[in-house]
């Protein structure tokens, strides 16, 4: 027996394979880890945030990662969801529906939406889509900001329901450890989109995605209704961006304001599938960390550090997205297929 049959099955060996194991548990039990931690490196409170951004990437990846739709207005759709969330719940309005008829409001109104604009634009192909996704978006913000008297504009809508399970869950910026609770709760909804994705992707429809995404023609050749894979696809997409959008209004307590679901969030969207892996939905989620960590985290810490400045050069701000490109050229050079390559795509490079 040679050396390689020997490690083979070593601890590391073993240790390599199971790292997608190993990740969750850290993510699961990362407030013990984080409460042992000095304060100054703390980051569980800033977590919350990176895990209601997920979603976003996990729209995008059905619908340009599996489907290969480039879509250019997910952004649109998280704020739709952040808005239809707030709207329905405020103390403002007369609804006030609560956390969890809210939350069913947010992914309708992203349903909706994704349907009404799925309709026209997904017999489109290639540049004319994302021209068109990308002009849904500009208006979406532009609407958001116009309609004062429903949105309340750049004053946003407040005073947000928190999630009720039993018991009440404190607000995230009034206790220190509050975010622990909504840790978990968001590690939860984000296990429940994974599941249902997961068995999407192995199932008929999931191949019927893939199908689509290598090519559209032969696809259609083989008797699969193309319109109505774009279509599904277009919506479940766009109720997983809208389901983000709700959870991030809930955690932040007010709606936000509309400048921030700009064209740059779905920038930095299809940036976190491109990162991870095109077509790989474990490569989503590490995308979302990796991007969601540096621009949550690590511009946290890092302007903490330098301390408040008014230099373009010591501003990192104003150069995460210089950054982020600089990062999918890297990428693109040494590793085209992401972090996690799509493990079709992974057995064919070998």
């Amino acid at each position: 027996m040679n050396a390689s049959h020997l490690m083979a099955g070593s601890p590391w060996q073993r240790l390599a394979r199971d790292w997608r194991s190993w990740a969750v548990l850290i993510i699961v039990a990362w407030p013990a880890i984080d409460l042992a931690l000095p304060t100054d490196l703390r980051i569980g409170a800033l977590l919350p945030n990176i895990l209601a951004f997920a979603f976003l990437a996990l729209g995008i990846h059905v619908v340009t990662g599996a489907t290969g739709l480039l879509h250019l207005g997910a952004a649109a759709f998280v704020a739709i969801g952040a808005f239809a969330f707030a709207i329905s719940t405020t103390t403002a309005f007369p609804f006030q529906l609560g956390f969890w008829p809210g939350l069913g409001v947010a992914i309708a109104a992203g349903t909706s939406a994704g349907v009404l604009l799925g309709l026209p634009t997904t017999r489109l192909r290639g540049d004319y889509l994302a021209i068109a996704t990308l002009g849904f978006g500009e208006i979406v913000v532009d609407l958001l900001k116009n309609l004062d008297v429903i949105t309340k504009g750049t004053q946003t809508l407040g005073d947000l329901p928190k999630p009720w399970l039993g018991v009440t869950l404190p607000n995230i910026v009034s206790t220190a450890n509050a975010w622990i609770w909504w840790h978990w709760l968001y590690l939860a909804f984000i296990a429940v989109a994974v599941w249902l994705l997961h068995n999407l992707q192995n199932s008929q429809i999931g191949r019927a995605w893939i199908a689509v995404r290598e090519d559209e023609l032969a696809a259609r050749a083989m008797g699969i209704p193309v319109a109505r894979v774009k279509l599904g696809a277009f919506t479940l997409g766009s109720a997983l961006c809208a389901t983000g959008g709700a959870l991030y209004a809930c955690l932040l307590g007010n709606s936000s304001d509309p400048t921030n679901y700009d064209f740059m969030l779905s920038v930095m969207g299809i940036s976190m599938v491109i990162l991870g892996g095109m077509g790989s939905l474990t490569g989503a989620l590490v995308g979302a960390m990796v991007i969601g960590g540096f621009n949550v985290i690590i511009l946290d810490k890092m302007t903490r550090w330098l301390g408040e400045t008014d230099s373009m050069l010591l501003s990192l701000s104003n150069w995460q997205y210089l950054i982020f490109g600089l990062m999918l050229v890297l990428m693109m050079r040494f590793r085209p297929a992401g972090v996690v390559p799509e493990r079709r795509t992974a057995r064919g490079s070998r």
